[in-house]
């Protein structure tokens, strides 16, 4: 709904039909399930264990012998399989649902445009390979002043050839890039260098150099936002940055959160039974109500820790899973209060 208010002025403008909301909208319901799912974790097992006190359920089970730890272990069985559902669906189903709500914005609504053509590539294809390209074209999938460095194997320290493409294109057939119209340098130390002309051959058929690692599928995926690429590929995406040097710090902040979060059901399973089977005859306004706190707390304290992992201060792997370290240890401690009591 806030999103909605928000954005209903671009909507009108865009003169968006019921039936596309409706559409735009449903791509939004994975995240959001994603986000409250311990949140729903949480007031199942409040619920749950608050009807066996009202009906002094847990008083009969008690006398009997069952120990908190028995009731306890089919709704943890529950949430496991609730956590290992939720590994998936985050990784793998919420990133295809995000696509499809940008592929939207970018095709009617006019948002997060990506444009044709994609500049300064960096990949490290190999240990003793560097390829850099100035501009790749999506629509004719052509790649312009291409330079691929190959160093000694032993040191790393030392061009032995280089590879000038000005322009090279992707041949489907072979699965290769066509090299156009390019040369080739090679380097033998300390004073000695020869030079090759290179046209329209595979890239895969030049003497000394080989296949490259690299498809217009991958150079265009790296245009896309974290949020739209699958847990696999997104560990991908963090591999090539750091390949090439770059910062990864936020990126491996948020690949971590998306395996840590699911494991917050179980968290709030336990925090849940402990609260609702230490409250007699609470109603279900001040489960709800415990619920909301809790929730808000443990998001709150997400989103903060984050900002530390950011910026490289803390790291990535504790700053995803901070969070439930922290919440689980103050589960942990009341339920054992409880089971003392």
């Amino acid at each position: 709904m806030v999103d909605l208010f928000e954005n209903m002025d671009r909507f009108i403008d865009k003169k968006l039909s019921i039936i596309q909301l409706a559409q735009y909208y449903a791509y939004f319901i994975p995240d959001i399930l994603k986000l409250i799912s311990p949140i729903g974790m949480l007031l199942a097992s409040l619920f749950t264990v608050s009807r066996f006190v009202n009906y002094s359920e847990l008083t009969a089970m008690k006398s009997a012998g069952i120990s908190i730890y028995r009731y306890l272990l089919p709704i943890l069985l529950f949430g496991s399989i609730i956590t290992g559902f939720a590994i998936y669906f985050n990784g793998w189903v919420v990133p295809k649902a995000n696509q499809q709500k940008y592929n939207f914005e970018r095709t009617i609504l006019g948002r997060n445009l990506i444009s044709d053509v994609t500049q300064n590539i960096y990949i490290q294809d190999k240990v003793n390979r560097v390829i850099i390209i100035n501009y790749y074209n999506k629509t004719e999938q052509s790649c312009g002043n291409t330079l691929i460095q190959i160093f000694n194997s032993d040191t790393l320290q030392k061009v032995v050839k280089r590879l000038d493409i000005a322009n090279m294109k992707w041949n489907s057939g072979k699965k290769d890039w066509k090299v156009e119209n390019g040369f080739i340098r090679s380097f033998a130390y300390p004073d000695k260098e020869s030079l090759n002309v290179v046209k329209d051959i595979d890239l895969g058929d030049i003497a000394g150099f080989e296949k490259i690692n690299l498809e217009p599928e991958q150079i265009e995926k790296k245009r896309l936002k974290p949020e739209e690429l699958e847990l696999t590929e997104f560990k991908v995406f963090i591999d090539n940055l750091e390949a090439n040097g770059q910062d990864a710090a936020k990126e491996k902040v948020d690949y971590y959160s998306i395996i840590s979060f699911p494991f917050a059901s179980i968290i709030t399973i336990i925090f849940g039974v402990s609260i609702s089977s230490n409250n007699r005859k609470a109603g279900a306004a001040l489960h709800f109500g415990i619920s909301l706190i809790v929730s808000f707390i443990y998001l709150g304290f997400v989103k903060i820790s984050q900002v530390f992992g950011y910026n490289g201060d803390v790291n990535p792997i504790l700053t995803a899973w901070s969070a439930n370290i922290m919440f689980l240890a103050v589960s942990l401690f009341n339920f054992y209060r409880l089971n003392r009591n």
